[in-house]
């Protein structure tokens, strides 16, 4: 066997394999022997058919079975020996290399490898990353307590249909009705349908094409309480009745309403309740604000490192690594955003490492509980008992993808929490509509 090293440069290089049948004769022969105990063939007994017929049966797939065996070792003796920090896998040369398979004594193989760029990079006070400080305007903390009140308002009974009402109404098409269904006008496909039903009160009729004014055809049929195919074969206009109307109501600024927000007897004033909101708002803002950071940060750190990478070498990986999932076209279309991620992936690890930065225990099961009760907020459970959020954290977490993300963005977190505390924050204040303006 002979390997020949040629370094194309810093980032390529490629591995020229010469096998002697002495490499392979042995491993073939034994891989020969076990087809033949195995091999039914028609007139020999199992195991007793003659080993030129096994040879001209089998004889190619033990080849190519032993061939790979043989590379795959080699390759990775070579690498561990040479101690090369590859990217992926050796991928086989795309230059076009023949093997006289049934005559030659020799084979020879190529294979391509890209190798991992060497780079150092740190954060220092030399390092000036902008921090954007969100002012609470008058104006917006009046818009934030106004949307306060109304998530916790309640529905009462109103006189006439207005644009955001609902009501309970009765359908009615031939012998079919529907009594007491549930109508909202924010559900109506557009603003011209809902005209008819701006001013309604209860007991007053109109006629309905439900198909015009109700364009989801699950809600429909829900609302009329059949099936989608039923509806469909029904004819489109039906007579609605209403029988009250429901208007939605802002909480009122009292000590009802602060116990419901914060909790019994947190806030007793209206002073005390400006000032929560402005905390509220201030917490929630700096978030806004830190997730700016992080971004800016990760763009600062991987344009600092300027790493360089095997390029070319890396769209064959990704295109062979996921083979029939993705095109060239699709590698080629992502492949700058592609590029940044695994730069600032090396950007992270050479940070944790340099720094001794640990990922805990702790950390995970805490950003795992983030994750969920964001997950639940959005279907207005702002709190999960204590027994059910263990038992999910330990789903996440002994989830392989799920616990991968995960640690993921506690790396990400605790480099840019690094990278804040050692770096000079050029901080820039802005309003809130900017910096979501700068996220998008």
């Amino acid at each position: 066997m002979q390997i020949k090293e040629n370094k194309i440069d810093d980032l390529n290089m490629s591995l020229n394999i010469t096998l002697d049948k002495a490499d392979w004769a042995e491993q073939k022969k034994k891989k020969l022997n076990n087809y033949r105990r195995n091999a039914e063939i028609k007139g020999f007994r199992k195991g007793m058919a003659p080993m030129s017929l096994i040879e001209r049966f089998y004889g190619a797939q033990a080849m190519g079975e032993t061939i790979n065996s043989i590379i795959g070792e080699t390759l990775n003796k070579y690498i561990d020996d040479n101690k090369l920090h590859i990217i992926g896998e050796p991928l086989p040369s795309e230059k076009e290399i023949e093997n006289d398979w049934d005559n030659a004594e020799t084979h020879t193989f190529e294979y391509d490898l890209g190798l991992y760029p060497e780079f150092t990079i740190d954060v220092t006070k030399e390092d000036k990353i902008p921090y954007y400080k969100v002012k609470i305007s008058d104006e917006a903390k009046a818009e934030y307590k106004s949307n306060l009140l109304k998530q916790f308002g309640n529905m009462v009974d109103g006189e006439k249909m207005g644009a955001e009402d609902f009501m309970l109404a009765d359908f009615e098409q031939g012998e079919t009705k529907v009594e007491n269904t549930y109508v909202a006008l924010r559900s109506m496909a557009n603003d011209d349908v809902k005209k008819p039903f701006i001013g309604l009160k209860a007991g007053d009729s109109i006629d309905v094409n439900v198909m015009e004014t109700f364009a989801n055809d699950t809600d429909r049929a829900a609302m009329l309480r059949l099936t989608k195919d039923e509806v469909a074969a029904m004819e489109p206009v039906w007579k609605l009745t209403v029988k009250s109307i429901k208007t939605f109501v802002d909480a009122e600024e009292n000590q009802e309403t602060f116990d419901k927000i914060y909790g019994e007897g947190v806030v007793k004033s209206a002073e005390e309740f400006d000032k929560k909101v402005a905390e509220s708002m201030a917490a929630e803002y700096a978030q806004e604000s830190g997730y700016k950071f992080n971004l800016d940060a990760k763009d600062y750190l991987v344009k600092k490192a300027d790493i360089k990478l095997p390029e070319e070498f890396l769209k064959r990986w990704l295109l062979e690594a996921n083979e029939g999932k993705f095109t060239k076209e699709d590698i080629e279309k992502e492949f700058d955003m592609f590029l940044v991620d695994f730069k600032w992936d090396l950007v992270r690890t050479e940070i944790m490492k340099a720094h001794d930065l640990k990922i805990t225990k702790e950390a995970m099961e805490q950003e795992a509980r983030n994750f969920i009760n964001y997950q639940y907020s959005m279907y207005g459970m702002m709190s999960v008992p204590e027994d059910m959020m263990k038992d999910l954290v330990n789903k996440i977490l002994t989830d392989q993808e799920q616990s991968r993300r995960i640690f993921e963005k506690v790396e990400n977190d605790i480099v840019c929490s690094f990278a804040k505390k050692n770096a000079t924050l050029s901080n820039k204040s802005t309003t809130l509509e900017k910096l979501r303006d700068m996220l998008k």
